[in-house]
């Protein structure tokens, strides 16, 4: 018997063909590009996981942690005001003794347009390390910013808008007419915005400047400066709020805030 696959054999008159061998087809090249493609699209999933957890971190844990820090630096400071006179850095003019140095929280920023109740800790310094706690940073350069009890100058503070803390996120939501107040160990300093500027570049340094430029104002007062970046989620740009003092309270014994924080 012939084996099967050996040629058959021709019949009269005609041509004898070998018998076909293996079929040899794509299968194999087509399960190498199923393979890679599997690899690929793990890798993918793998970074899109690792994208998350990173956008979870940035947005959300070091929120988390700085609101916690921030919390319980300000819990101290109040706790110090109430520890007596003498105690507590109190309002004093910028250069004299004592007076607060980088890293030292010197009282709280309250911006209802921002919400009712919110509420921001002030600390002096603007480096990466304040400004991660969770806290509004007093700006020491390009230029040294007064204090509210000076007799004039801008009082120019920047915060995040997005992570560690994100505390001016919406800054934009404040506007024209609208109070800004400054709660120290003291006083209640009160301010009323003036003006605005949605976008600048983050090189322009004027807007913090003791005069700031581009609000509007023609010559020394006693200003209030909020900066933080735009737009939402990028540092592109820097964006900015202009006020003025209007007046400013006296501390009494209970803290009673005033009436534009009521």
């Amino acid at each position: 018997m012939q084996d099967d696959g050996a040629a058959q054999a021709a019949e009269p008159g005609q041509e004898a063909f070998p018998a076909p061998g293996p079929v040899r087809g794509p299968g194999k090249g087509r399960s190498r590009a199923l393979a890679a493609l599997g690899v690929l699209g793990e890798l993918l999933i793998t970074l899109g996981l690792v994208l998350g957890l990173f956008v979870a971190y940035s947005l959300w844990w070091t929120n988390v942690q700085a609101d916690r820090s921030a919390a319980a630096a300000g819990d101290k400071l109040r706790s110090s005001w109430a520890a007596g006179p003498t105690a507590g850095p109190a309002d004093g003019p910028t250069g004299a003794p004592g007076a607060a140095a980088i890293g030292d929280d010197v009282g709280f920023l309250h911006v209802p347009a921002m919400g009712r109740d919110f509420q921001v800790l002030i600390r002096m310094g603007t480096s990466t390390e304040v400004l991660d706690e969770g806290v509004a940073g007093v700006y020491e350069q390009p230029y040294k910013s007064a204090m509210p009890w000076d007799q004039t100058g801008n009082f120019a503070l920047a915060a995040h808008r997005d992570g560690h803390g994100a505390k001016f996120h919406d800054l934009d939501a404040v506007h024209k007419g609208d109070a800004v107040v400054v709660e120290t160990k003291d006083k209640w300093y009160v301010y009323k915005v003036d003006n605005t500027l949605p976008e600048t570049s983050k090189y322009d340094t004027g807007i913090v400047a003791p005069v700031p430029a581009g609000s509007g104002y023609g010559g020394p007062g006693r200003y209030i400066t909020l900066t933080t970046c735009t737009p939402v989620y990028t540092s592109r740009y820097r964006m900015a709020v202009w006020g003025s003092l209007v007046r400013v309270d006296a501390m009494d014994a209970k803290r009673t805030p005033p009436p534009e924080l009521r």
